[in-house]
């Protein structure tokens, strides 16, 4: 009987074991589930042990966290997670909306992973720390929801990667830190007149890979922008493009060099590496041009546009004139709704130094502008060359004209060789030439002969030739053929004028 009770306990202890196995057996499975999602979610937020929280701003730096607390208060405006083991920021850190959030502190943490949607629920952040991390790339458009954001630090990660389009949607962002990563390409698309960010005033891209500028482009863009944009402590091979860039905005005084003069260094060519200072290489090695401010330069009639060019935008603008002319008093000189200055049609004595003046409540500069205006027109040169041209046409068609009047146009004259000269008709020979004066019926004396009504010189030589009825025969003829003549040569030369021979001409 006894051994029989023993048994039946024996057999109930060993069921109830089995039963309790049975029943832990499950939890003991679940603990590693509990465990890491403990690990996702976090613990709830404690202000006595592991945060510090003081009104809206909850600290809980160089706590050793690897998750972000849960059950964060909504009136969260400041959140210091900084110097931690967050690794990754998944979109479940805060399952509700914090709309009073405007700084996160995330540097320090070892983070390697950024969810797409990790910013959903904190879209009124205007200050995002993610410095001093792991971060390799930046994806498609990963901070659009942060359309209030106006610092964004970045520097010091492993960033080589960065999407075209991953700033996109930041349209009121301020200053963005890049720098201390491994970048080694320009992101112009940030800067460039139709895509870069409206606000964007600082853009910090020193110490990376970067190889290459768009100097043309960096050139071109306005001072307030060039002022805040650093690109020191990278591999830039020296060229005297690159020599050029930093010495104009050296000349300009735009902080982005001044402050860090030392640190624009470039890569000699070689294969040492050789690194020198850009600014001393106009005197060494490459013997770069010397950089000057160039005056602006016009000409007569032109129109030309004064641009005050601050470094700081949306100051206040006003113009000061060559020789303290009042604005109002100027006809050529217009202010711009930019507050740029518009002169023209300019005139010669529009040359001179115009100033303008920049004030805002924080910060006040004066710029100068030197204004040539050439007392010629830009196509003067042009206009001096068809005159020339033309004044040599003239002076060649005239000469033309000339040689053609002496040598081409026909002799009408009873003097010229071959003209109406016979042999056979005395009358019209030589002898013609000898003026005979008549008198006609009204008493007034008529020119025979030629018939030409003004007077003739002839120079007759009576060597060896025969005299006859007071005239010379020049063509050494005989008597017999000045007697052929007919009945009018007769009564004309019985009336004429008898000449003597001599050597001077006869005159009549």
């Amino acid at each position: 009987m006894g051994g029989s009770l023993w048994i039946s306990h024996h057999a109930t202890a060993a069921s109830f074991s089995r039963r309790s196995f049975i029943t832990v057996l499950p939890l003991a499975l679940l603990l590693p589930t509990v465990r890491v999602s403990a690990q996702l979610i976090g613990s709830p937020l404690d202000c006595h042990k592991t945060c510090v929280c003081a009104s809206n701003i909850i600290s809980c730096s160089q706590m050793n966290l690897t998750n972000v607390p849960t059950a964060l208060p909504k009136y969260t405006s400041v959140l210091d997670l900084s110097f931690n083991s967050i690794n990754r920021l998944r979109a479940e850190w805060t399952p509700v909306k914090l709309m009073r959030l405007h700084t996160l502190l995330l540097s320090h943490n070892g983070l390697t992973f950024l969810s797409s949607e990790a910013f959903v629920h904190v879209t009124r952040l205007r200050y995002l720390d993610l410095s001093s991390n792991g971060l390799r790339q930046l994806d498609e458009s990963i901070f659009e929801p942060l359309e209030h954001l106006e610092v964004l630090l970045l520097y010091n990660n492993c960033i080589s990667q960065i999407d075209r389009t991953a700033f996109s949607g930041l349209d009121k962002l301020q200053r963005l830190y890049l720098s201390q990563n491994q970048i080694s390409r320009f992101p112009l698309e940030l800067v460039k007149e139709r895509s870069r960010l409206e606000t964007l005033k600082l853009l910090d891209v020193s110490s990376n890979r970067i190889k290459t500028l768009p100097f043309h482009e960096l050139q071109a863009l306005p001072a307030w922008i060039k002022n805040g944009l650093y690109f020191h402590n990278n591999s830039l091979p020296c060229t005297c493009e690159l020599y050029d860039l930093v010495a104009r905005w050296h000349l300009k005084e735009l902080t982005a060099i001044t402050d860090f003069k030392l640190s624009h260094t470039c890569v000699l060519p070689g294969p040492q590496k050789e690194k020198m200072t850009t600014l001393d290489l106009n005197k060494v090695f490459l013997n770069c041009s010397e950089v000057t401010v160039v005056d602006k330069e016009a000409y007569l009639e032109q129109f030309l546009v004064l641009d005050c060019d601050t470094r700081q935008r949306g100051m206040n603008k006003s113009w000061a004139l060559p020789g303290d002319i009042p604005m109002s008093e100027s006809k050529t000189a217009v202010k711009r709704l930019d507050g740029s200055l518009q002169i023209g049609p300019l005139k010669a004595e529009d040359s001179g130094v115009y100033t303008c003046y920049a004030t805002s409540d924080s910060f006040n500069e004066t710029l100068y502008v030197t204004v040539v205006v050439f007392n010629s027109t830009k196509s003067g040169g042009l206009e001096n060359l068809k005159t020339a041209y033309t004044t040599l046409v003239a002076c060649l068609v005239s000469i033309v004209m000339v040689l053609i009047y002496l040598y081409l146009t026909p002799c009408r004259c009873a003097c010229c060789p071959g003209q109406g000269l016979e042999k056979n008709n005395p009358g019209d020979s030589l002898h013609s030439s000898t003026v005979s004066i008549s008198h006609d019926e009204t008493g007034q004396e008529r020119v025979e002969g030629v018939g030409f009504p003004y007077r003739h010189v002839a120079f007759l030589e009576p060597k060896d030739q025969l005299e006859q009825n007071g005239r010379l025969n020049p063509i050494g003829e005989e008597d017999e053929e000045w007697q052929g003549d007919s009945r009018e040569r007769r009564r004309s030369d019985a009336g004429s004028v008898s000449s003597v021979c001599s050597d001077t001409p006869m005159v009549v």
